[in-house]
């Protein structure tokens, strides 16, 4: 185990993590219970394949862990203005997707585009878009790297 700083934690921070680990928010999630695995002796670079995340990412969550404990594995706002166009995206794609998959279009990101633009006047990119998806989970994640 030489080379890699041992990760400790309370029994209260244990119990914190475990209810951290079913967060809705699955980046979150993750870290929670990447940290747990950790904890049971884990390295870096399993759990980083078991998470699909880069072992750098991993050895983040560690250290964030150790300087702020718990608190520091959860989301945060990040800092600046609200995101308009992302939220009136929301906003649209949570309507046009509410139908019943069979009573409802093939909705693709450029349909997708063109619907928020006619309902609110706004253009966001293709790219903008899947990532507001993925997050709110509109979007299936499929494997790789975050």
């Amino acid at each position: 185990m030489a080379g890699r700083p041992r990760v400790v934690a309370t029994v209260e921070q244990c119990r914190e993590l475990r209810a951290l680990a079913g967060s809705s928010d699955r980046e979150e999630a993750d870290r929670a219970r990447g940290i747990l695995l950790s904890l049971e002796g884990w390295s870096s670079l399993r759990i980083a394949e078991a998470f699909s995340v880069k072992p750098d990412s991993v050895r983040h969550w560690r250290w964030t862990f150790g300087r702020e404990g718990v608190s520091g594995l959860r989301a945060r706002k990040a800092p600046g203005p609200e995101p308009v166009k992302a939220l009136a995206a929301l906003s649209v794609v949570s309507e046009v997707l509410a139908d019943e998959v069979s009573d409802r279009p093939n909705w693709t990101l450029p349909r997708l585009q063109d619907e928020i633009e006619t309902r609110r006047g706004l253009r966001i990119s293709k790219s903008r878009l899947s990532v507001v998806m993925r997050k709110k989970a509109f979007a299936g994640g499929g494997p790789g790297t975050r």
